[in-house]
């Protein structure tokens, strides 16, 4: 399926939302938003993915 990860197209055969994060790399603490309704982290692997969803993925960062 065709989604859009951060602004960028990607095609994805991940079925949920933690599928996805691993496929893409993230380990961690992330933010996470579908279509720009928040995702909790205990929620992404019952959270399915849809053909041209609209993922965000924010990773903290230090400073001031």
């Amino acid at each position: 399926m065709k989604i859009l990860l951060n602004g960028t197209p990607r095609e994805t055969t991940a079925k949920t939302l933690d599928v996805l994060l691993a496929e893409c790399g993230y380990s961690g603490r992330v933010a996470t938003a579908i279509n720009e309704d928040f995702v909790p982290a205990a929620a992404r692997c019952k959270t399915d993915l849809h053909d041209g969803d609209r993922i965000e993925v924010v990773a903290p960062m230090q400073g001031g």
